[in-house]
C-alpha cells in the first residue's frame, strides 16, 4: 500500500486515537514524522514519543497527553499544505493559530519547527499543519 501523504496519514491516526480515547498510537516512522512528534512534544501537545524497531519496520509510538477530566490537550489537528495545494509563506505571513494560543508546524531550510521558531529565527516556508 503506497500512500500520497504520509504526514496527512499520520495526523489522522493521532485525530482517530484521540478520539477512541486510547493512551498511545503507532505510526510508521519517517525522519519528518519524527520531528513532528518531537515539535509536539517540546509544545506540550503529546507526553512523550519513542522509536521502535529497526529499518524499514520502524514506528513511531506516541504517548498521548489527557488532563484529569479526560480531556485531550490537542482538540484541532490539521494538515495545511497537501500535495495538491502547497502552502509556502514568508516568515512575516506565518499566521498565529488562535490568536498565538495554538502552533503551525513549518518546514523550513533549516529544519522542522513551529510557527513561532520560525517567527522568531526570521524564516519562511512550508506550513505543514495547525495543532490546537
Amino acid at each position: 500500500m503506497s500512500l500520497t501523504d504520509p504526514v496527512a496519514d499520520f495526523l489522522a491516526r493521532i485525530r482517530n486515537s484521540i478520539k477512541a480515547r486510547h493512551q498511545k498510537v503507532d505510526v510508521p516512522a519517517s525522519k519528518v514524522k519524527t520531528e513532528i512528534a518531537r515539535i509536539l512534544k517540546e509544545e506540550g501537545y503529546i507526553n512523550n514519543f519513542v522509536l521502535k524497531g529497526e529499518g524499514a519496520k520502524r514506528t513511531i509510538r506516541i504517548f498521548l497527553r489527557y488532563d484529569a477530566r479526560g480531556t485531550s490537550s490537542i482538540t484541532y489537528l490539521q494538515r495545511v499544505s497537501r500535495p495538491g495545494r502547497r502552502v509556502y509563506v514568508g516568515s512575516h505571513q506565518i499566521p498565529r493559530v488562535l490568536g498565538g494560543y495554538g502552533i503551525n508546524i513549518v518546514s523550513t531550510s533549516r529544519g522542522l519547527m513551529s510557527g513561532k521558531t520560525a517567527r522568531k529565527e526570521n524564516i519562511g516556508g512550508e506550513v505543514l499543519a495547525e495543532v490546537y
